[in-house]
């Protein structure tokens, strides 16, 4: 069976869903739609795949089987839900939405039609990530005792002043945060596991006509008892490649993008030599850390190939929509103990 992919919002994320859904044997972009007609137009005619004149009919379109949400980030809910409803499967660009009340309608909605639902979180995907969760579940860390992610980004004032969303809680959800670092978050989550409690501090201190932080530090307690600590701005020039941190009392290890920098184990294993060798410099564009587009779409290709299989093989897909839901979570948990000034318990 060949899938349809159809693409609701038409802006830069939707060229990477594009490009990576074109890489996918057995897998079709049928077409688009966008509130913004021109935008829609203008992507159809550079991809080559048909313009809908309202995202209703691409939705009413039977060759349409998969549906990918590129929306901005706080309306991600309603076409989720309108293309759930028609029994349309759904991978949702990140963050599955801004809230944990608006995620759990998405989630709730999915499971009651049956239909697969999936929120990006590509990096999942890249090698280096996988060693490193492999050997956090084969217990090579020892006792975690630290986990630590960093997003020292830059983004200038025109990138915000570009789209009225940008920079608003409404359509944003967040800042540096929830749209820049939500990837590190979720990997953070992904190999430490849940978050117990969150103290954090933010603010806005490069940017103007933004409602949202630039700037945000928070120390985290894990349920496993080890620490943690994530940094995020986007005002840090000229902006450096995204870091993850995982320490234990038997083993140490650092990625920075897709690059292994640190893996040093008390207890060595056959293949830690190719790991530090073959995975060192895997890093081939700037990771975003400048530029928005600077990023690959490899792990997107390879997470839509996941999706297809779960559809085929009726399984849930490797990234759910729960698995979707503890970013926004803990972020929002950041949100509040920084508003607030007092911890957060999750």
């Amino acid at each position: 069976m060949a899938f349809g992919f159809g693409i609701i919002g038409c802006g830069m994320i939707s060229r990477f869903h594009a490009r990576a859904i074109a890489d996918v044997d057995a897998v079709q972009l049928v077409g688009c739609a966008d509130q913004v007609q021109p935008a829609a137009e203008s992507f159809a005619a550079e991809l080559g795949c048909h313009c809908y004149q309202s995202i209703d009919d691409l939705l009413a379109d039977d060759r349409v089987h998969v549906v990918t949400i590129c929306t901005p980030s706080g309306a991600h809910l309603e076409p989720s839900l309108a293309a759930i409803e028609l029994g349309k499967h759904v991978i949702i660009e990140k963050p599955l939405e801004i809230t944990p009340a608006r995620c759990d309608e998405i989630i709730r909605a999915a499971e009651s039609r049956g239909v697969v639902v999936s929120t990006v979180f590509q990096s999942r995907f890249h090698a280096s990530s996988r060693e490193l969760k492999q050997a956090v579940d084969e217990g090579r860390f020892g006792k975690l005792t630290l986990g630590d992610a960093y997003v020292k980004w830059h983004r200038n004032q025109e990138y915000y002043d570009q789209g009225a969303w940008r920079g608003t809680w409404q359509l944003d959800g967040g800042g540096a945060l929830m749209n820049q670092a939500i990837h590190s978050v979720d990997l953070l989550l992904w190999l430490m596991g849940p978050v117990a409690e969150i103290r954090a501090q933010m603010a806005t201190l490069a940017h103007e006509r933004i409602e949202v932080e630039d700037v945000a530090v928070a120390t985290l307690r894990f349920q496993n008892g080890a620490l943690g600590t994530i940094e995020a701005t986007t005002a840090s020039y000229p902006g450096m490649l995204k870091r993850i941190e995982i320490h234990g009392t038997r083993g140490s290890a650092v990625l920075e993008e897709e690059d292994v920098k640190v893996w040093d184990f008390a207890d060595p294993a056959e293949g830690d030599e190719q790991i530090r060798r073959q995975l060192a410099n895997q890093t081939t564009t700037g990771g975003g850390a400048s530029d928005p587009a600077a990023i690959g779409h490899h792990g997107h290709t390879m997470q839509i190939r996941d999706v297809i299989s779960a559809i085929q093989d009726g399984r849930i897909p490797q990234i759910d929509g729960h698995e979707g839901r503890r970013s926004v979570e803990v972020i929002c948990g950041i949100y509040e103990s920084a508003k607030s000034g007092r911890s957060v318990e999750l």
